[in-house]
């Protein structure tokens, strides 16, 4: 009788002692909202973004509400107007092309190659197109950064990161946005630290830092924040940014401080996951699997591979057998999007635009969680299943390929 997995795909880990410890003591006092602090006190939340700019080593830091806030907030911090053409991942997820639609900006998709990043031949042919791009590290993926810098350096194009995937990655030992004018990340409950919801942002642009604070919804308090620019930063800034308040509040950064100091423990992890995963299909007929560049040190919380120029009919049905035993795979060539799976031509806001050989790839990515409650053997099985389903299904689509040639 096959082995089924009876394991769950979207469940995390329970938060530490230290954390829960940490949400009590909030809970206690009460002072949940970032500004209501004691004197002398410095609150939860300015505390978090000075240890993460710390970490990560970046000049400037703020919380906020999400990841998605933390992207619509950095378009907003380098100037981003109203019907400005701002480039992106044709591979990413909605809420990235959401940010720019939030500023009224319009994105213009850059396709994808089979490493699952962006096309850096397709961004040289669209770099004069606009000023901005805010390039997703989809699913964890890094391209490779020096050459996508000097492509914007030449063509003056900001770079903002999505590094939703990729808190605790880095390129060739730089941590992952550190290379553009901002980097983003996201504390969703499915990202590398979890508080539900919640984002960060980083950058070294004292300009763009005091806007980020003033566009939070700082008021008149950025004298509290612990990782941002000096007080004579927002002079000039400070009658005429906009408040689209986005805090995060102490209870959440008090959540997510225990787990930056575990998260070099947790990538180990989940690395040695995803590597189990990685070597049991490796070699499987008609599945690719997507190497990783030598210069990324990644975050194995998920792992793509490729089923390319498969019939629509076939994938489908690797997917409905891995399900049935257990393995949930997410497809992206899905005509209709799915929970997370929605692609380009899914978000109607946008102009449609044409992709062909984005499409192909597209049409051939398959997706899975690694969540840090599996067990190796969890992984190890994970893998024998997909290996097997694939296989039979490869094997079935020969056979029948087979035949009509005969």
């Amino acid at each position: 009788m096959s082995e089924k997995f009876t394991g769950s795909f979207t469940q995390q880990e329970a938060l530490s002692e230290a954390a829960i410890e940490a949400a009590l003591q909030v809970l206690r006092h009460g002072r949940l909202h970032r500004y209501n602090v004691t004197e002398g006190e410095h609150g939860e939340t300015a505390l978090l973004e000075q240890e993460f700019a710390a970490q990560i080593g970046a000049k400037y830091c703020l919380a906020v509400a999400s990841g998605g806030y933390a992207l619509a907030t950095a378009l907003r911090a380098v100037g981003v107007q109203h019907g400005e053409c701002v480039l992106t991942n044709a591979f990413t997820l909605a809420p990235v092309p959401g940010a720019i639609a939030a500023v009224g900006a319009s994105p213009v998709f850059v396709g994808v190659s089979e490493d699952l990043t962006i096309d850096l031949d397709d961004l040289v042919a669209k770099a004069d197109q606009a000023r901005v791009l805010m390039l997703s590290h989809m699913r964890g993926h890094l391209c490779d950064m020096d050459r996508l810098m000097q492509i914007c350096d030449d063509a003056g194009i900001i770079v903002i990161e999505d590094c939703a995937h990729t808190m605790g990655a880095a390129w060739k030992g730089q941590a992952s946005g550190r290379q553009g004018a901002v980097g983003c990340y996201s504390c969703q409950t499915y990202k590398h630290v979890n508080s539900g919801e919640g984002g960060l942002l980083v950058t070294d642009d004292p300009d763009i830092a005091a806007r980020a604070v003033m566009l939070s919804g700082s008021y008149m308090l950025y004298e509290r924040h612990l990782a941002a620019p000096p007080p004579e930063a927002f002079e000039q800034v400070k009658y005429d940014t906009p408040n689209i308040s986005g805090r995060m509040d102490n209870l959440r950064a008090a959540i997510l401080r225990p787990q930056l100091y575990e998260l070099d423990a947790q990538v180990a992890r989940w690395n040695e996951r995803y590597r189990v995963v990685e070597s049991g299909l490796r070699d499987t007929p008609g599945l690719t699997i997507v190497e990783r560049p030598e210069g990324e040190s990644y975050v194995g919380s998920s792992i793509q591979f490729l089923l390319l120029d498969w019939r629509d009919d076939a994938l489908q049905e690797v997917i409905a057998r891995c399900g049935a035993r257990g393995v949930e795979l997410k497809w992206f060539g899905t005509p209709e999007p799915v929970a997370f799976t929605s692609r380009y031509d899914s978000w109607r806001y946008a102009e449609a635009q044409s992709l062909p050989k984005s499409d192909r790839i597209l049409a051939g990515i398959v997706d899975m969680r690694v969540p840090l409650t599996f067990s190796l053997e969890d992984c190890a099985q994970i893998a024998r299943i997909i290996r097997e389903e694939v296989g039979a299904v490869f094997q079935s689509e020969a056979q029948h390929s087979r035949g009509r040639s005969g």
